[in-house]
């Protein structure tokens, strides 16, 4: 049997794009491998290798070279099944559709802090029903100030808009355990689909648990403006949780109690890049999934692509200004026994805007906390929902479902 013909090709695809390649080859026959050893491998004199170890991929190339080396077409890794094709339409056409069906809730956060009583009330009601029946809404009126998140989005903006190699400084090893730093998805699940994302993910508090080695020093003031939104928006977790514990009729620091309080709940920032895709009908900037954190806050650079699967339909978020989006995770609904919905989202991504989202997932410790519904919640008529887990109990369980480490260890977002 004569040997199988193998092309060996670099793991940036802007070195492959600068090469004579004229077409991207099946994955069976190819070896795609960190750029730098792409060399050591020329220098042998290997003609070939065994069939057995023809289908090594393990791609670390970034979506943002991907997408701007011309391509008019996208590999096939990154194409969704047919099913779930049926479902991808154009991001802007279906943001126009505001007005034909249900839509995600807008919470005005203003009335919390009211002397009146009736207008607190209505407030809290209000979040608690959003909880309740969508599991994610639009915040207003959060009290993080326009300047500040401005000048987090353009230090975000600033890091991706580095040449590649110099964010690869910061490149992540999900391989060895290093899921902090920048990076794109390897393997979505069991088929090897991907998602037309790169992305950077960081712990950003408590403060004393950070890594700073992490954190892009480049642009100067990234490490200045991220701290300080991490101390604004962690008072703002404070606040929904209160607001969400009086929702269910217990003390109101019982949810912060539950995932850890200010000393061990964590806050994990993910800005996600999704590059302009030449096929956007075809692919997903992030697949469908719940969140497993308590709570997740989403800022985004005004261009739509988060869907939520709300009453059997897809739900385009529409871009609201001055909000941040808040999504209850499955954190919450473990401890709610229900109540508060962890609700199935997605991103799509488009041919004519990059689109950033800045998600800070709310995480209780791994191994501290044991998850279970709140026991005022269980009752002969209602009873647990859940099984007692610890948090990396709950990942575990995920991983299992879902055939991938990466798609877990790093918490997805739109």
């Amino acid at each position: 049997m004569a040997p199988t013909e193998v092309t060996i090709l670099p793991s940036r695809v802007e070195s492959l794009a600068s090469s004579e390649t004229k077409a991207i080859p099946p994955k069976e026959l190819a070896i795609f491998a960190p750029s730098s050893r792409v060399e050591s491998l020329a220098n042998n004199e290997i003609k070939a290798i065994p069939p057995k170890q023809v289908a090594i991929f393990a791609p670390s190339y970034r979506v943002e070279s991907l997408a701007s080396s011309g391509i008019q077409a996208i590999p096939e890794e990154y194409i969704r099944p047919e099913e779930e094709r049926k479902s991808i339409f154009d991001v802007f056409e279906e943001e126009k559709k505001y007005d034909s069906g249900p839509q995600i809730p807008v919470i005005d956060l203003k009335g919390i802090d009211s002397e009146d009583k009736i207008v607190r009330e209505k407030c809290m009601e209000e979040l608690k029903k959003a909880a309740m029946e969508w599991g994610v809404m639009h915040i207003i009126n959060h009290g993080i100030s326009d300047d500040l998140i401005n000048r987090l989005k353009a230090a975000g903006k600033a890091f991706f808009d580095l040449p590649i190699e110099e964010k690869e400084v910061y490149a992540n090893d999900t391989a060895s355990g290093k899921i902090s730093g920048y990076g794109s998805k390897l393997a979505n699940n069991a088929s090897g689909q991907l998602e037309w994302e790169d992305y950077f993910f960081h712990l950003i508090f408590p403060e004393d648990k950070r890594d700073m080695s992490d954190w892009p020093k480049t642009p100067s003031d990234y490490i200045e403006v991220t701290s300080e939104y991490a101390r604004r928006l962690r008072g703002l977790v404070t606040k929904v949780l209160t607001i969400l514990s009086l929702g269910l009729g217990v003390e109101e620091g019982r949810l912060e109690k539950e995932v850890g309080g200010m000393e061990e709940l964590l806050m994990q920032l993910k800005i996600n890049y999704y590059p302009k895709c030449p096929q956007p009908e075809l692919a997903l900037g992030v697949e469908a999934h719940t969140d497993i954190s308590a709570l997740t806050f989403i800022l985004h650079n005004m261009v739509p692509g988060l869907q939520v699967f709300y009453g059997g339909n897809w739900v385009t978020a529409k871009c609201v200004p001055d909000s941040i989006i808040l999504h209850i995770g499955d954190t919450l609904e473990i401890l709610s026994n229900g109540k508060y919905k962890s609700i199935l989202h997605r991103g799509l991504v488009n041919k004519e805007k990059v689109r950033i989202s800045w998600a800070v997932f709310c995480e209780p410790p791994k191994e501290k906390i044991v998850l279970k519904p709140l026991p005022v919640l269980v009752t002969d008529t209602e009873p647990a929902l859940f099984t007692p887990r610890t948090f990396a109990q709950h990942i575990q369980q995920k991983l299992f479902k879902n055939g991938t480490q990466e798609a877990v260890l790093i918490s997805k977002e739109v």
